[in-house]
């Protein structure tokens, strides 16, 4: 599971490299872009998890992202991001976790391009460490799991090269052993920066 992961991944950077650098710009119908562009976003992401039925805690922590559109909004996104937890439910137990997520996105902004919206779906791995995970072979101190990650965020532009995203929003599902039902629902909040490449 995790090499499949890993060649997932690696296939998804190699996709970026074919992008043309020399994009062309249009004007879509719709009153959209077709404008080729990739971006690299900063973010104070925390998240509200579950690892069990009964504790919920939040976690701190960030992220960095590269994404490139392609055609018509269409394009591709990776992302990784970590967080950190202390003394969950007052168990003395910490977690950190980091994501790595690649996949498809689709972003929309008017002719003025004053602002942009984006919806994206991504998969990946997330690797946990410095906790407790919990399965037929006894306790284990890190662990990782197969990631689905769904959601979007809101960018207001700031000129050609800069923008601030003020809301992103992702509902993370990981599949760590728990002695439980082994599902962790996540809900990632951010907020951060957004730099224009081209």
């Amino acid at each position: 599971m995790r090499h499949s992961l890993r060649v997932l991944l690696l296939a998804g950077a190699a996709a970026f490299a074919t992008i043309p650098m020399q994009g062309q710009q249009a004007t879509a119908a719709s009153g959209g872009t077709n404008e080729q562009q990739v971006d690299v976003a900063f973010t104070y992401s925390p998240a509200y998890s579950n690892l069990t039925n009964t504790t919920s805690f939040w976690s701190q922590g960030g992220g960095a992202e590269i994404s490139a559109t392609v055609y018509h909004g269409l394009g591709i996104a990776a992302d990784i991001n970590g967080t950190h937890a202390t003394n969950i439910g007052g168990s003395g137990v910490n977690l950190n976790m980091v994501n790595t997520l690649f996949g498809p996105r689709y972003k929309w902004s008017p002719r003025s391009h004053r602002y942009s919206v984006f919806g994206q779906g991504l998969i990946g791995e997330s690797h946990g460490f410095d906790s407790v995970f919990t399965d037929t072979a006894g306790a284990q101190t890190s662990a990782s799991s197969f990631a689905l990650q769904v959601g979007g965020g809101f960018d207001w532009s700031i000129n050609r090269r800069f923008a601030v995203r003020p809301i992103e929003a992702n509902w993370l599902r990981t599949q760590f052993s728990n002695a439980g039902t082994n599902v962790q629902n996540n809900m990632r909040l951010g907020a951060g920066v957004v730099l224009h490449l081209r």
